[in-house]
Protein backbone atom coordinates (compact mmCIF):
# COMPACT_ATOMS: atom_id res chain seq x y z
CA UNK A 1 0.00 0.00 0.00
CA UNK A 2 2.82 2.58 1.02
CA UNK A 3 4.58 1.64 -1.88
CA UNK A 4 1.56 2.72 -4.40
CA UNK A 5 1.16 5.78 -2.51
CA UNK A 6 4.84 6.92 -2.98
CA UNK A 7 5.14 5.49 -6.59
CA UNK A 8 1.80 7.86 -7.50
CA UNK A 9 3.01 10.63 -5.84
CA UNK A 10 6.92 9.74 -7.70
CA UNK A 11 4.31 9.69 -11.32
CA UNK A 12 2.99 12.90 -10.56
CA UNK A 13 6.54 14.84 -10.19
CA UNK A 14 8.06 13.42 -13.03
CA UNK A 15 5.17 14.59 -15.35
CA UNK A 16 5.45 17.98 -13.81
CA UNK A 17 9.47 17.58 -14.72
CA UNK A 18 8.55 15.89 -18.56
CA UNK A 19 9.71 13.17 -17.26
CA UNK A 20 9.44 9.22 -19.23
CA UNK A 21 8.55 6.59 -16.46
CA UNK A 22 8.18 2.54 -16.32
CA UNK A 23 6.97 0.71 -14.25
CA UNK A 24 7.85 -2.45 -13.02
CA UNK A 25 6.25 -5.28 -11.40
CA UNK A 26 6.96 -8.55 -9.80
CA UNK A 27 4.53 -10.79 -11.74
CA UNK A 28 5.64 -14.35 -10.30
CA UNK A 29 8.34 -15.94 -8.56
CA UNK A 30 8.88 -19.69 -8.20
CA UNK A 31 10.78 -20.55 -5.03
CA UNK A 32 12.91 -17.84 -2.65
CA UNK A 33 12.57 -14.61 -3.51
CA UNK A 34 13.03 -10.78 -1.47
CA UNK A 35 9.91 -9.81 -2.50
CA UNK A 36 6.65 -11.36 -3.82
CA UNK A 37 4.56 -11.04 -6.48
CA UNK A 38 2.54 -7.37 -6.66
CA UNK A 39 5.97 -5.59 -5.71
CA UNK A 40 6.29 -2.62 -7.53
CA UNK A 41 9.15 -0.51 -8.43
CA UNK A 42 8.82 3.15 -10.70
CA UNK A 43 11.68 4.19 -12.95
CA UNK A 44 11.96 7.47 -14.02
CA UNK A 45 14.82 8.46 -17.81
CA UNK A 46 16.68 10.17 -15.59
CA UNK A 47 17.38 7.02 -13.38
CA UNK A 48 15.14 7.79 -10.34
CA UNK A 49 13.61 4.88 -8.55
CA UNK A 50 10.38 4.73 -6.04
CA UNK A 51 9.70 1.03 -4.46
CA UNK A 52 11.61 -1.82 -4.72
CA UNK A 53 11.48 -5.25 -6.35
CA UNK A 54 14.30 -7.03 -4.38
CA UNK A 55 16.51 -6.32 -1.50
CA UNK A 56 18.16 -4.06 -3.91
CA UNK A 57 19.92 -6.53 -6.25
CA UNK A 58 17.57 -6.42 -9.37
CA UNK A 59 17.31 -2.63 -9.32
CA UNK A 60 20.45 -1.97 -11.48
CA UNK A 61 19.66 -4.33 -14.34
CA UNK A 62 16.01 -3.26 -13.99
CA UNK A 63 16.97 0.36 -14.56
CA UNK A 64 18.81 -0.60 -17.79
CA UNK A 65 15.83 -2.68 -18.93
CA UNK A 66 13.45 0.26 -18.08
CA UNK A 67 15.72 2.33 -20.01
CA UNK A 68 15.52 0.55 -23.04
CA UNK A 69 11.33 0.20 -22.37
CA UNK A 70 11.03 3.45 -22.46
CA UNK A 71 12.85 4.53 -25.56
CA UNK A 72 11.04 1.67 -27.79
CA UNK A 73 7.53 2.44 -25.80
CA UNK A 74 7.13 -1.77 -25.59
CA UNK A 75 6.79 -3.86 -22.40
CA UNK A 76 9.42 -6.55 -21.81
CA UNK A 77 9.28 -9.61 -19.37
CA UNK A 78 12.52 -10.16 -17.66
CA UNK A 79 13.39 -13.65 -15.39
CA UNK A 80 16.22 -13.75 -13.66
CA UNK A 81 16.78 -17.44 -12.19
CA UNK A 82 18.97 -17.60 -9.31
CA UNK A 83 19.20 -21.42 -9.22
CA UNK A 84 21.54 -21.43 -11.85
CA UNK A 85 24.98 -21.24 -10.77
CA UNK A 86 26.26 -18.79 -12.80
CA UNK A 87 23.69 -16.38 -11.56
CA UNK A 88 26.91 -14.70 -9.52
CA UNK A 89 29.14 -14.41 -12.98
CA UNK A 90 25.70 -12.33 -14.22
CA UNK A 91 26.35 -10.05 -11.56
CA UNK A 92 22.85 -10.30 -10.12
CA UNK A 93 23.89 -12.04 -6.60
CA UNK A 94 20.17 -12.32 -5.46
CA UNK A 95 21.28 -14.31 -2.56
CA UNK A 96 18.33 -16.39 -2.84
CA UNK A 97 17.20 -19.53 -4.85
CA UNK A 98 14.21 -19.07 -6.85
CA UNK A 99 13.02 -17.88 -10.76
CA UNK A 100 11.62 -13.99 -10.51
CA UNK A 101 9.29 -13.00 -13.47
CA UNK A 102 9.60 -8.80 -13.83
CA UNK A 103 7.39 -7.25 -15.84
CA UNK A 104 8.41 -3.79 -17.12
CA UNK A 105 6.03 -1.28 -19.04
CA UNK A 106 6.17 1.92 -20.10
CA UNK A 107 3.18 4.36 -18.31
CA UNK A 108 1.62 6.34 -21.31
CA UNK A 109 -0.11 9.67 -19.52
CA UNK A 110 -2.26 9.96 -22.10
CA UNK A 111 -4.15 6.53 -21.21
CA UNK A 112 -7.39 6.63 -18.99
CA UNK A 113 -6.27 3.07 -18.02
CA UNK A 114 -2.27 3.39 -17.66
CA UNK A 115 -1.38 1.48 -14.32
CA UNK A 116 -1.38 5.00 -12.34
CA UNK A 117 -4.31 5.92 -13.36
CA UNK A 118 -5.77 2.76 -11.79
CA UNK A 119 -3.41 3.34 -8.92
CA UNK A 120 -4.90 6.09 -8.17
CA UNK A 121 -8.56 4.87 -8.58
CA UNK A 122 -7.45 2.06 -5.69
CA UNK A 123 -6.54 4.79 -3.47
CA UNK A 124 -9.29 6.90 -3.84
CA UNK A 125 -11.38 5.11 -1.18
CA UNK A 126 -11.31 2.48 1.54
CA UNK A 127 -12.39 -0.26 -0.30
CA UNK A 128 -10.40 -3.54 -1.80
CA UNK A 129 -10.03 -3.90 -5.70
CA UNK A 130 -8.84 -6.47 -7.86
CA UNK A 131 -6.10 -5.35 -10.30
CA UNK A 132 -5.41 -8.11 -13.43
CA UNK A 133 -2.11 -7.68 -15.19
CA UNK A 134 -1.81 -9.72 -17.99
CA UNK A 135 1.48 -11.20 -19.92
CA UNK A 136 2.54 -14.14 -21.73
CA UNK A 137 4.96 -16.44 -19.52
CA UNK A 138 6.19 -18.45 -22.10
CA UNK A 139 7.28 -16.49 -24.96
CA UNK A 140 8.74 -13.30 -23.56
CA UNK A 141 9.25 -12.22 -27.64
CA UNK A 142 5.48 -12.21 -27.56
CA UNK A 143 3.08 -9.14 -26.50
CA UNK A 144 3.25 -8.34 -22.92
CA UNK A 145 -0.43 -6.60 -22.09
CA UNK A 146 0.91 -4.97 -19.35
CA UNK A 147 -1.34 -3.61 -16.39
CA UNK A 148 -4.89 -3.70 -17.91
CA UNK A 149 -7.95 -3.68 -15.42
CA UNK A 150 -9.28 -3.13 -12.00
CA UNK A 151 -12.40 -4.55 -10.42
CA UNK A 152 -13.91 -2.59 -7.46
CA UNK A 153 -16.03 -4.23 -4.60
CA UNK A 154 -19.18 -3.76 -6.82
CA UNK A 155 -17.55 -6.37 -9.54
CA UNK A 156 -17.57 -3.28 -12.22
CA UNK A 157 -14.27 -2.90 -14.47
CA UNK A 158 -12.31 -0.11 -15.41
CA UNK A 159 -10.00 -1.13 -18.32
CA UNK A 160 -9.34 -3.28 -21.11
CA UNK A 161 -8.06 -6.89 -22.16
CA UNK A 162 -6.14 -8.07 -24.79
CA UNK A 163 -8.17 -10.98 -25.69
CA UNK A 164 -11.67 -10.82 -25.75
CA UNK A 165 -11.89 -14.98 -25.28
CA UNK A 166 -10.19 -14.95 -21.72
CA UNK A 167 -11.99 -11.88 -20.92
CA UNK A 168 -15.15 -13.82 -19.23
CA UNK A 169 -12.61 -16.80 -17.84
CA UNK A 170 -10.56 -14.15 -15.64
CA UNK A 171 -13.53 -12.10 -14.53
CA UNK A 172 -14.79 -15.27 -12.93
CA UNK A 173 -11.34 -15.87 -10.92
CA UNK A 174 -11.05 -11.94 -10.09
CA UNK A 175 -14.39 -12.14 -8.64
CA UNK A 176 -13.06 -15.25 -6.63
CA UNK A 177 -10.04 -13.55 -5.44
CA UNK A 178 -12.18 -10.37 -4.44
CA UNK A 179 -14.76 -12.62 -2.57
CA UNK A 180 -11.97 -15.51 -0.92
CA UNK A 181 -9.02 -12.54 -0.85
CA UNK A 182 -6.00 -14.62 -2.24
CA UNK A 183 -4.38 -13.20 -5.12
CA UNK A 184 -3.19 -15.80 -7.70
CA UNK A 185 -1.28 -16.37 -10.83
CA UNK A 186 -2.98 -18.35 -13.72
CA UNK A 187 -2.09 -18.81 -17.09
CA UNK A 188 -4.46 -19.29 -19.71
CA UNK A 189 -4.45 -21.81 -22.74
CA UNK A 190 -5.75 -20.13 -25.43
CA UNK A 191 -3.34 -19.33 -28.74
CA UNK A 192 -0.56 -17.37 -27.16
CA UNK A 193 -1.15 -18.33 -23.67
CA UNK A 194 -1.83 -15.69 -21.62
CA UNK A 195 -1.01 -15.56 -17.99
CA UNK A 196 -2.61 -13.33 -15.70
CA UNK A 197 -1.82 -11.74 -12.49
CA UNK A 198 -4.92 -11.74 -10.35
CA UNK A 199 -3.98 -9.30 -7.15
CA UNK A 200 -6.30 -8.08 -4.27
CA UNK A 201 -5.51 -4.77 -3.39
CA UNK A 202 -6.37 -4.23 0.54
CA UNK A 203 -6.65 -0.34 1.72
CA UNK A 204 -4.43 0.80 4.47
CA UNK A 205 -4.62 0.34 7.69
CA UNK A 206 -7.08 2.73 9.64
CA UNK A 207 -5.53 3.28 12.98
CA UNK A 208 -7.57 5.38 15.43
CA UNK A 209 -5.54 6.15 18.81
CA UNK A 210 -7.29 7.19 21.66
CA UNK A 211 -5.74 8.97 23.86
CA UNK A 212 -3.02 12.11 22.80
CA UNK A 213 -0.53 11.59 25.23
CA UNK A 214 3.63 12.15 24.60
CA UNK A 215 3.59 7.98 23.98
CA UNK A 216 1.25 8.31 21.35
CA UNK A 217 3.41 10.30 19.38
CA UNK A 218 5.97 7.98 18.18
CA UNK A 219 2.92 5.53 17.98
CA UNK A 220 1.57 7.68 14.84
CA UNK A 221 4.94 8.13 13.39
CA UNK A 222 5.89 4.53 13.12
CA UNK A 223 1.64 4.44 11.26
CA UNK A 224 3.10 7.21 9.15
CA UNK A 225 5.93 5.35 7.72
CA UNK A 226 3.86 2.10 6.78
CA UNK A 227 1.47 4.39 5.27
CA UNK A 228 -1.15 4.08 7.77
CA UNK A 229 -4.26 6.44 7.86
CA UNK A 230 -3.96 7.55 11.37
CA UNK A 231 -7.04 8.98 13.78
CA UNK A 232 -6.03 10.15 17.27
CA UNK A 233 -8.85 11.05 19.44
CA UNK A 234 -9.15 12.59 22.85
CA UNK A 235 -11.27 15.08 25.25
CA UNK A 236 -8.51 17.18 25.75
CA UNK A 237 -8.32 19.81 23.17
CA UNK A 238 -5.70 20.91 24.29
CA UNK A 239 -3.70 17.45 23.72
CA UNK A 240 -5.22 16.61 20.21
CA UNK A 241 -3.15 20.12 18.09
CA UNK A 242 -0.96 19.34 14.91
CA UNK A 243 1.71 20.48 16.34
CA UNK A 244 2.08 17.42 18.91
CA UNK A 245 0.76 15.18 15.53
CA UNK A 246 1.44 16.32 12.36
CA UNK A 247 1.59 12.81 10.60
CA UNK A 248 -1.59 12.39 12.01
CA UNK A 249 -4.55 12.36 9.04
CA UNK A 250 -7.63 13.20 11.50
CA UNK A 251 -7.12 14.88 15.37
CA UNK A 252 -10.78 14.62 16.77
CA UNK A 253 -11.54 15.81 19.90
CA UNK A 254 -14.78 14.01 21.59
CA UNK A 255 -16.24 12.15 24.33
CA UNK A 256 -16.55 8.45 24.15
CA UNK A 257 -20.11 8.98 23.86
CA UNK A 258 -20.00 10.76 20.63
CA UNK A 259 -16.48 9.50 19.37
CA UNK A 260 -17.75 6.18 16.86
CA UNK A 261 -20.29 8.94 15.34
CA UNK A 262 -17.36 11.03 13.91
CA UNK A 263 -15.49 8.13 12.50
CA UNK A 264 -15.54 5.57 9.39
CA UNK A 265 -14.71 1.67 10.53
CA UNK A 266 -14.31 -1.01 8.20
CA UNK A 267 -12.26 -4.20 8.54
CA UNK A 268 -8.93 -2.74 8.49
CA UNK A 269 -9.61 -0.63 11.29
CA UNK A 270 -7.39 -0.81 14.26
CA UNK A 271 -7.78 0.88 17.84
CA UNK A 272 -5.63 1.32 20.58
CA UNK A 273 -6.53 2.72 24.05
CA UNK A 274 -3.96 4.61 25.54
CA UNK A 275 -5.29 7.63 27.60
CA UNK A 276 -3.94 6.62 30.77
CA UNK A 277 -7.79 7.73 32.12
CA UNK A 278 -9.98 4.59 33.35
CA UNK A 279 -13.00 5.84 33.03
CA UNK A 280 -12.23 6.91 29.01
CA UNK A 281 -10.60 3.66 28.38
CA UNK A 282 -13.53 1.57 29.75
CA UNK A 283 -16.52 3.63 28.11
CA UNK A 284 -14.80 3.02 24.48
CA UNK A 285 -13.98 -0.49 25.10
CA UNK A 286 -18.00 -0.58 25.90
CA UNK A 287 -18.93 1.08 22.65
CA UNK A 288 -16.06 -1.15 20.74
CA UNK A 289 -16.83 -4.47 21.76
CA UNK A 290 -19.73 -5.26 19.48
CA UNK A 291 -18.24 -3.91 16.36
CA UNK A 292 -16.19 -7.23 15.28
CA UNK A 293 -12.62 -5.06 15.08
CA UNK A 294 -9.79 -7.38 14.10
CA UNK A 295 -7.60 -5.62 17.02
CA UNK A 296 -8.25 -3.38 19.92
CA UNK A 297 -5.13 -2.55 21.65
CA UNK A 298 -5.41 -2.05 25.53
CA UNK A 299 -2.04 -0.20 26.62
CA UNK A 300 -1.07 -1.09 30.41
CA UNK A 301 -1.37 -4.11 32.90
CA UNK A 302 -3.71 -7.35 31.88
CA UNK A 303 -4.86 -6.47 35.82
CA UNK A 304 -6.18 -3.11 34.94
CA UNK A 305 -7.99 -4.82 31.27
CA UNK A 306 -9.44 -7.67 33.76
CA UNK A 307 -10.47 -4.85 35.98
CA UNK A 308 -12.08 -3.17 32.82
CA UNK A 309 -14.10 -6.17 31.49
CA UNK A 310 -15.26 -7.19 34.72
CA UNK A 311 -16.78 -3.92 35.17
CA UNK A 312 -18.34 -4.59 31.80
CA UNK A 313 -19.88 -7.79 33.17
CA UNK A 314 -21.47 -6.42 36.15
CA UNK A 315 -23.13 -3.42 34.15
CA UNK A 316 -24.74 -6.27 32.39
CA UNK A 317 -22.92 -6.68 29.36
CA UNK A 318 -21.91 -9.82 27.91
CA UNK A 319 -18.46 -9.86 26.55
CA UNK A 320 -18.28 -13.33 24.41
CA UNK A 321 -15.36 -15.18 23.72
CA UNK A 322 -15.24 -13.83 20.40
CA UNK A 323 -14.96 -10.17 21.06
CA UNK A 324 -12.34 -11.30 23.71
CA UNK A 325 -10.33 -12.16 20.69
CA UNK A 326 -9.87 -8.67 19.54
CA UNK A 327 -8.70 -7.49 22.26
CA UNK A 328 -4.96 -7.69 22.86
CA UNK A 329 -3.79 -6.21 26.51
CA UNK A 330 -1.20 -4.96 27.51
CA UNK A 331 -1.07 -4.24 23.83
CA UNK A 332 2.45 -5.37 22.03
CA UNK A 333 4.49 -8.17 20.68
CA UNK A 334 7.12 -9.13 23.72
CA UNK A 335 10.12 -7.33 22.56
CA UNK A 336 11.78 -5.89 25.65
CA UNK A 337 9.75 -2.93 25.22
CA UNK A 338 10.93 0.00 28.27
CA UNK A 339 10.20 3.53 26.74
CA UNK A 340 7.37 4.82 24.88
CA UNK A 341 9.18 4.50 21.04
CA UNK A 342 9.96 1.08 21.94
CA UNK A 343 6.52 0.49 23.02
CA UNK A 344 5.14 2.00 19.74
CA UNK A 345 7.45 -0.52 17.77
CA UNK A 346 5.85 -3.65 19.68
CA UNK A 347 2.48 -2.58 19.16
CA UNK A 348 3.03 -1.79 15.14
CA UNK A 349 4.81 -4.95 14.99
CA UNK A 350 1.58 -6.63 16.95
CA UNK A 351 -0.86 -4.70 14.46
CA UNK A 352 1.07 -6.50 11.05
CA UNK A 353 0.80 -9.87 12.86
CA UNK A 354 -2.60 -10.10 13.64
CA UNK A 355 -3.54 -8.83 10.48
CA UNK A 356 -1.58 -10.67 8.24
CA UNK A 357 -1.95 -13.82 10.28
CA UNK A 358 1.33 -14.25 11.33
CA UNK A 359 2.39 -15.11 15.21
CA UNK A 360 4.91 -12.79 15.32
CA UNK A 361 7.55 -15.10 16.23
CA UNK A 362 11.09 -14.89 14.62
CA UNK A 363 12.37 -15.46 11.31
CA UNK A 364 14.82 -17.51 12.32
CA UNK A 365 12.52 -20.54 13.22
CA UNK A 366 11.10 -20.97 9.57
CA UNK A 367 12.58 -23.34 6.95
CA UNK A 368 12.56 -21.10 4.11
CA UNK A 369 11.83 -17.50 4.81
CA UNK A 370 11.70 -16.06 1.49
CA UNK A 371 9.62 -19.10 0.41
CA UNK A 372 6.62 -18.22 -2.39
CA UNK A 373 5.77 -22.06 -2.22
CA UNK A 374 2.03 -20.76 -2.00
CA UNK A 375 2.43 -18.42 -5.46
CA UNK A 376 1.14 -21.52 -8.19
CA UNK A 377 0.45 -21.12 -11.46
CA UNK A 378 -3.33 -22.55 -12.20
CA UNK A 379 -3.57 -23.73 -15.56
CA UNK A 380 -7.04 -23.08 -17.16
CA UNK A 381 -7.87 -24.52 -20.78
CA UNK A 382 -9.91 -21.85 -23.02
CA UNK A 383 -12.20 -22.47 -26.01
CA UNK A 384 -14.17 -20.25 -28.07
CA UNK A 385 -17.09 -21.25 -26.53
CA UNK A 386 -16.45 -19.56 -23.05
Amino acid sequence: MKELQDIVKAFDRAQKAGKQTALATVVHVEGSSYRRAGARMMVTDDGQLTGAISGGCLEGDALRKARLVMAQQKPMLVTYDTTDEDDAKLGVGLGCNGIIHILIEPIDPSSSNNPIALFKQFLSKREPVVLITVFTLNDKQATQPGTCALMNKDEQVTGAFPDSIIKDAVLIDAKDVLKNGNSVTKTYIYEDRFTCFIELLQPAVSLIVVGAGNDAIPLTKLAAVLGWQITVIDGRANYIVSERFPLADKLIVTKPDDALSKLSLDDRTVFVLMTHNYNYDIAMLKRLLPLQLPYIGALGPKKRLNRILDELREEGINVTDEQLKSIYGPAGLDVGSENSEEIALSIISEIQAVLTKRNGSSLRYKAANHSRGGEQIVQQSLTENI
